[in-house]
C-alpha cells in the first residue's frame, strides 16, 4: 500500500509562514507611512523649533533653568540587602522547591527521575502554564525599558514595544503544537536538529541555543545590577553579581523544572501586587482620590511637552511615531529569537501537554501584555509629567540612568517614598528570579542532553541514530508509528532483511519488577544501586549518574554567571544596549529553527548555512552602518546601538538567514517521495526515553495500546486536533486584536484628545486588575484539584495493586507459577 503523505505536513508550514509575513509586513508598511510626513499629515519640527500648543503656558526661561538632575537613592545597606534577598527572597523560594519535591516525590512518584526534572512529570496545568510563561518572559527590562521607550517615544514607545513581543508569543503556539505532534519525545528543540541532521548542524545550533541563553543572562545581569546599585549602598559589581547567581540557583538547584512553576506563580502574583500600588498611588492616592482629575492632570502637563522629531505634532501623545515603529521591527525579530530559540521557552512548552500548552501560552501572552504596557504608560508619562517645563523646580534623572532603566524605580521612590523604593526592588528581583532560574535550567538541559549525552559520553559508544535503540543498537520497528502498516523488520543498504529491536519495553519487564523490588527492599541497608536486568540495568546506571551530573551542572552555571556578569560591566553597556544590539547575533537561529519543525525540506546544509551567514552577515551590516555616523567606529558602543544601525543589522541576520535557508535547503534536500517525508519526520517521532516513553504521557487518550506501542501519526493528530484548532484561531484572534484592532483604532486618532487618553488608561489598568485575579485565584485551584486527583487515582491504584498481591500469595501456597500480568507492573514501576 503506497503510503500518502498527511495533509497537515504540508499545508501548516504555509499557515506559520504566512502569520509571519503578514506581522513584518504590517509593520514595514507602517515605517513606510511613518517617512513621509508630508504625505500623511506628520509634520516634523527641528529641535530649533518650539511647537505651539494652545492653551499651555509659555515658560519663563528662569524656570527651565531650575532643572536638577537626581539619583535614585540608595535604601539599604549591604547587610540588609543580603539579608531581605537570601534569607527572604530565595529563602522562600527554596521552601517552594522543597514543597514540589514533596508533592512529587510523595503524590506523583517521580522526584528523582532525570526527565521529571527537565520537564516537571510533563502534564503541567494550563494556568500554571501560562502564569510561568508570563513570569519567565518578563524580564527586568520589560519592567523598566518599557517607561523608558515612553519617555523616548511617548505613548507609542510603551504600546509597540509590547506589541513587537506578543505577537511572536501569540505565534509560539502555532510552532509548539507541531513540534509536540512531531517530536513529543524531545525535551530540548536542539534535539530535533540532531535526530534530523546530524552532529554537524546540531553542533552549531547549540552554539546558536548557548549565545541566547547568555545575552539573556546578560539582559538579566545588567538590569539588576542597575537596580542593586541604585537602591543599595556601596553595591560593587562583585556583589550583585554574587547575589543575583545565588538568586537564580537556589531554587533550581533543589526542585528542578518544576521548582520554577511554583515559584513563578508567586514571583508573578507579588509583580501584580506591585503593579497595582503604584497604579494606585499615582491616580487614586493623596490629592488624585478622583480617576478623572488625576488622568486629565497629566493629560495636560504631557501636552504641552515638545516630543521628539518623527512623532506626529511632536507630540507624547500619539501613536503615530516613527522611533517607536523602529524600536518595534527590533523588538520582533530580536523577541522572534528570544522565544523560538531560547530553550527555557521550550521547556515550559514541553512540560505541559499539547491542549494545556496552547492555552497557557495564549493565557500567558495576554497576562504578559497588561504588565510592560501598564507600567510604561502610567510610569512613563507620570516621569514625564512630573519633570515637565511647567513645575517652577524639578529633578530629573540623567540620559545614563534612563538608558540604564532606573525611570520605574524613580518614578517609585517619588511616589511613594521608602516603600516604593521596597516595592520596585521586590517586584524587579522577583522578575530577575523567576526569568533567571529558567535559563538556568535552560543551560543546564543543553548541556546534559545535547552536549554531554550526545556528543562527550553517550551511553552507546556507537552513537546509533535515533532510528536505532540506544539499548541494543538494533533498527527500532518499522511498526505503525511509522507508515501505518505491520512491518517488523528493517531493510539494510543492500536490500536484505535486519533483525530489528527486540528490547522488551520496561513498564512489562519482569526483571525491571524484582530489581525494584529489592532494591525498595534494601533502602534502609543503604546500599549501592544495582541493576540486573540484563535489557535496560545498565541504562537505568546511566541515568542514575546523569541525575548527579545535572546537579553539578547547574551549581556550575550558576557560579559560572558571576565572571559573565564582571566581563559585562567592564565593557560598560547597559540595559538599552543590550537589548538593541545584543540580539542581532541570535536573530540567524530563528529561521532554520522555525522551518527544522515545519519544513520536510530543510536539509542540514541549508540551516547551517542560513545561520552562519545571517550571524556574520548581520555583524557586518551593523557595522557598516554605523560607520556612517558621526565619530564612526571610535564611537562603537554609541553609533552600534543607532536605531538604523540595529535595524540594519537585524534586518540582514533574519533576511540571509531565511533566505539562504530555504535556498540551499531545497538544492540539497533528499525528499524525493512522500514516503521519505513520512520516514524523515519518524526520525523525530523517535526521539525517546526507552524506560520512560513519551507514549504513556497520552495512555488515557489510547487505551487501547499496548505497553510500549506509540500511536500512530494519524491517531496522535486526531487527538491533538483540538489544540491545533485552538492554537490556529486562538492565534489568528489574538494577532487580529493587537496587531490591526487596537493599533487601527489608536492611529485613527493620530493625537490623542483627553478623553480618548482616558479611556486607553483606565482599560489598561481594567485589563491589569482582571488579569491579576487569574493569575493570584486560578492557578493555585487548578494546581490543588490535580493534585487531589492524583491522591484519588494512587488510593486506586494501591487497592488493585494490595488486590493483585494477595491473589499472587494465594497461587504460591497452592504451588502454580506466579502470572507474569497478574502483577501491575506499570502502575507500580513507572511512577518509581
Amino acid at each position: 500500500m503506497r503510503p500518502c503523505l498527511p495533509e497537515t505536513m504540508t499545508q501548516q508550514p504555509r499557515k506559520v509562514f504566512t502569520q509571519h509575513f503578514l506581522a513584518v509586513v504590517s509593520l514595514g508598511l507602517l515605517i513606510c507611512l511613518l517617512q513621509a510626513p508630508e504625505a500623511h499629515g506628520l509634520g516634523e519640527t527641528s529641535h530649533s523649533q518650539k511647537v505651539s500648543k494652545d492653551g499651555c503656558p509659555q515658560l519663563d526661561p528662569v524656570y527651565t533653568n531650575n532643572t536638577t538632575y537626581s539619583k535614585v537613592y540608595p535604601v539599604l545597606n549591604k547587610h540588609q540587602a543580603t539579608g531581605l534577598l537570601l534569607l527572604g527572597f530565595a529563602g522562600l523560594s527554596v521552601l517552594l522547591a522543597l514543597g514540589y519535591v514533596a508533592i512529587r516525590k510523595n503524590v506523583f512518584h517521580d522526584a528523582n527521575t532525570l526527565d521529571t526534572v527537565f520537564d516537571a512529570g510533563g502534564k503541567v496545568s494550563t494556568s500554571l502554564t501560562a502564569v510561568t510563561v508570563a513570569s519567565q518572559l518578563l524580564w527586568p527590562g520589560d519592567l523598566l525599558q518599557s517607561a523608558t521607550v515612553a519617555i523616548k517615544n511617548g505613548i507609542a514607545g510603551s504600546f509597540w514595544y509590547t506589541t513587537c513581543c506578543v505577537i511572536n508569543m501569540i505565534l509560539f503556539p502555532v510552532l509548539s503544537v507541531q513540534f509536540k505532534t512531531r517530536a513529543p519525545g524531545a525535551k530540548t528543540f536542539l534535539q530535533v536538529i540532531y535526530a534530523r541532521f546530524g552532529a554537524s548542524p546540531h553542533m552549531v545550533f547549540s552554539f546558536f541555543a548557548l549565545l541566547m541563553n547568555v545575552m539573556v543572562f546578560i539582559c538579566l545581569l545588567t538590569s539588576s545590577t542597575a537596580l542593586l546599585q541604585a537602591l543599595v549602598k556601596d553595591a560593587n559589581g562583585e556583589y550583585c553579581m554574587m547575589i543575583m547567581a545565588t538568586l537564580f540557583g537556589s531554587y533550581s538547584f533543589v526542585g528542578g523544572l518544576g521548582s520554577t512553576f511554583y515559584v513563578s506563580y508567586f514571583n508573578a502574583a507579588v509583580i501584580f501586587a506591585c503593579l497595582i500600588s503604584f497604579t494606585v498611588s499615582i491616580f487614586y492616592s493623596g490629592d488624585n482620590m478622583g480617576t478623572a482629575d488625576a488622568i486629565s492632570d497629566l493629560y495636560e502637563k504631557v501636552r504641552c511637552l515638545e516630543g521628539p522629531e518623527g512623532n506626529e505634532e511632536r507630540s507624547y501623545l500619539t501613536f503615530w511615531s516613527k522611533g517607536a515603529i523602529i524600536w518595534a521591527v527590533q523588538g520582533f525579530f530580536a523577541t522572534a529569537s528570544i522565544t523560538f530559540c531560547d530553550q527555557a521557552s521550550w521547556q515550559s512548552r514541553i512540560a505541559a501537554k499539547p491542549a494545556q500548552g496552547v492555552l497557557g501560552f495564549f493565557a500567558a501572552t495576554y497576562i504578559w501584555f497588561a504588565i510592560p504596557s501598564t507600567i510604561g504608560t502610567t510610569l512613563g508619562l507620570g516621569y514625564l509629567a512630573k519633570t515637565s517645563g511647567g513645575n517652577q523646580s524639578f529633578q530629573q534623572l540623567d540620559m545614563a540612568d534612563i538608558d540604564s532603566g532606573l525611570v520605574t524605580v524613580f518614578m517609585a521612590q517619588s511616589e511613594m517614598g521608602t516603600i516604593g523604593s521596597y516595592l520596585v526592588l521586590t517586584m524587579i528581583i522577583m522578575a530577575v528570579m523567576s526569568s533567571g532560574s529558567g535559563e538556568v535550567m535552560a543551560i543546564s538541559s543543553i548541556i546534559v542532553y545535547d552536549i554531554y549525552q550526545i556528543h562527550i559520553n553517550p551511553f552507546n559508544k556507537k552513537k546509533p541514530n535515533v532510528s536505532e535503540c540506544i539499548l541494543c543498537g538494533d533498527p527500532k520497528r518499522a511498526d505503525a508509528s511509522v507508515l501505518d502498516q505491520g512491518e517488523i523488520t528493517v531493510s539494510s543498504p543492500d536490500g536484505q532483511e535486519v533483525k530489528s529491536c527486540q528490547c522488551p519495553a520496561a513498564s512489562e519487564c519482569e526483571q525491571c519488577y524484582l530489581d525494584q523490588e529489592r532494591i525498595e527492599a534494601e533502602k534502609k541497608l543503604n546500599k549501592q544501586r544495582v541493576y540486573m536486568c540484563p535489557h535496560h540495568g545498565d541504562y537505568r546506571s546511566y541515568l542514575e549518574s546523569l541525575v548527579s551530573f545535572k546537579s553539578w551542572c547547574i551549581l556550575w552555571v550558576t557560579i559560572s554567571l558571576v565572571p559573565i556578569g564582571l566581563l559585562t560591566l567592564v565593557t560598560g553597556v547597559d540595559l538599552n544596549y543590550v537589548m538593541m544590539v545584543g540580539f542581532i547575533l541570535t536573530t540567524p537561529s530563528f529561521p532554520p529553527s522555525l522551518m527544522t519543525v515545519l519544513w520536510t525540506k530543510t536539509s542540514g546544509i541549508g540551516v547551517t548555512v542560513g545561520s552562519l551567514s545571517g550571524f556574520f552577515g548581520g555583524i557586518v551590516a551593523n557595522l557598516i552602518v554605523a560607520s556612517t555616523f558621526d565619530g564612526g567606529l571610535s564611537q562603537f558602543l554609541a553609533n552600534t546601538s543607532q536605531d538604523y544601525a540595529v535595524l540594519a543589522g537585524s534586518c540582514t541576520a533574519f533576511g540571509l538567514s531565511l533566505t539562504l535557508t530555504i535556498i540551499v535547503s531545497l538544492f540539497t534536500h533528499k525528499i524525493k517521495t512522500p514516503k521519505d517525508a513520512i520516514v524523515e519526520w519518524q526520525k523525530a517521532r523517535d526521539i525517546d526515553n526507552p524506560l520512560k516513553p513519551w507514549s504513556e504521557i497520552y495512555r488515557e487518550d489510547f487505551p487501547h495500546l499496548k505497553e510500549g506501542e506509540k500511536p500512530s501519526y494519524k491517531e496522535l493528530d486526531r487527538v491533538l486536533r483540538k489544540a491545533k484548532l485552538t492554537a490556529y484561531i486562538g492565534g489568528a484572534i489574538s494577532l487580529t486584536i493587537f496587531v490591526l484592532i487596537i493599533p487601527g483604532i489608536m492611529a485613527t486618532f493620530h493625537v490623542l484628545s483627553e478623553s480618548v487618553f482616558q479611556a486607553w488608561v483606565i482599560a489598561l489598568q481594567t485589563w491589569a486588575l482582571l488579569m491579576a485575579i487569574v493569575v493570584i485565584v486560578m492557578a493555585p485551584l487548578e494546581e490543588i484539584i490535580i493534585i487531589f486527583r492524583q491522591i484519588r487515582q494512587n488510593m486506586r491504584t494501591a487497592g488493585a495493586r494490595i488486590a493483585s498481591l494477595v491473589n499472587i500469595h494465594d497461587e504460591a501456597i497452592n504451588g502454580s507459577r506466579i502470572p507474569e500480568n497478574s502483577i501491575p507492573l506499570n502502575s507500580h514501576y513507572k511512577h518509581s
